[in-house]
């Protein structure tokens, strides 16, 4: 299939630029996967939504503070994304002006973003050119999350033209995240509360939890003009031995599996091995496309995406192209907020 087979007509003013006053107060747009129809409600009518029985899952990655700003010897201020450590003291990452980012160029990291500082907490020399457009770094120090703390950024998505700012420190974080490793957002649960959490587990309805460090990758455009030419990156994942008895439980007794994003599509749907979901660690560079078998997910709730996106590709494979963008052009005429800090979609 074609990448311009997912394309569709987004006016600028529909991508959501900051959060909704509060995460529950969303638009959610509620989709027939079967039949395309659709229908207009509130993320605060999800938990009603919900079958009694069914099992939601929810993504616990913690978004790192992963964008650092270095500066070379003539002050030069390059924009450093840290993706993943490749070695106690080496990271892959994404960096900007990347062809001038050659081997052997040293950055230096300040607290707070503040090069007059007399001594930087770290240094970086690029070691290497991935052939993805990466760089490898070797660090002076062991970086931990306190260095993130202290000298990153929030790692808003490119489409969201503003600089971070505290608020983001918060509303770009589930309220249930716990394990540091992303570097953007498992944005459907964005719009959980922990008062939403607990009515639905209220309604008979176990919430478990699987982890997927998102990854740059995710999000990256499609460069290759069919779908069959583009290559997802490696994504890493942990589905602990309870959550994945819960899922198969609920499989094996008929009870609906609802995925909270597309991250834990990916998560659930890469560990089914030997016809169960397989507890553990894996890593996954699942790219599902319309003809995908869903062996686990019933149900998913989750953002709108970018055109032409890898993520508008799996929705579009769990209900069909057509019927996708014809709820995404309802969507528009309703003036539904898209992408990161944007409403919902519930398919079911």
């Amino acid at each position: 299939m074609l990448v311009k087979d997912f394309s569709f007509n987004l006016p600028s003013e529909l991508i959501a630029q900051v959060p909704s006053e509060t995460r529950q107060s969303c638009k959610l747009l509620v989709i027939d996967r079967a039949t395309g129809a659709y229908e207009d409600r509130s993320m605060e009518d999800f938990p009603c939504l919900l079958e009694k029985g069914s099992v939601l899952v929810i993504n616990d990655t913690k978004v790192r503070k992963a964008r650092v700003y270095g500066y070379s010897d003539n002050k030069g201020r390059v924009e450093f994304i840290f993706l993943n450590p490749v070695g106690d003291d080496r990271w892959s990452v994404l960096v900007s002006k990347a062809k001038k980012q050659r081997p052997g160029k040293v950055y230096s990291f300040y607290a707070n973003d503040d090069e007059k500082l007399e001594s930087p907490i770290a240094q970086a020399m690029v070691m290497e050119e991935g052939p993805d457009g990466t760089r490898i770094i070797r660090t002076s120090r062991l970086l931990d999350e306190d260095f993130f703390q202290k000298c990153g950024h929030v790692p808003l998505p490119p489409y969201i033209r503003r600089e971070d700012d505290f608020s983001d420190e918060e509303r770009y974080q589930t309220v249930y995240a716990q394990n540091y490793g992303s570097v953007a957002a498992p944005t459907a649960g964005l719009h959980y509360t922990n008062q939403m959490l607990e009515d639905i587990q209220a309604r008979g309805i176990q919430v478990v939890r699987v982890t997927l460090h998102v990854g740059m990758g995710t999000f990256s455009p499609m460069h290759s003009d069919t779908l069959e030419g583009h290559h997802m990156h490696t994504e890493w994942y942990h589905i602990s031995p309870e959550s994945a008895q819960a899922i198969n439980k609920a499989k094996l007794e008929g009870r609906k599996v609802v995925a909270t994003g597309t991250t834990s599509v990916r998560t659930l749907e890469s560990a089914f091995k030997d016809g169960a979901v397989q507890g553990g660690f894996g890593s996954t560079a699942l790219f599902i496309t319309p003809g995908f078998k869903f062996n686990v997910v019933d149900q998913l709730l989750t953002n709108f995406h970018t055109p032409e996106s890898t993520l508008l590709v799996l929705v579009s494979a769990f209900s069909s192209r057509e019927k996708v963008l014809k709820a995404y052009e309802h969507a528009v005429e309703m003036r539904y907020r898209f992408f990161s800090y944007g409403d919902a979609t519930f398919f079911r």
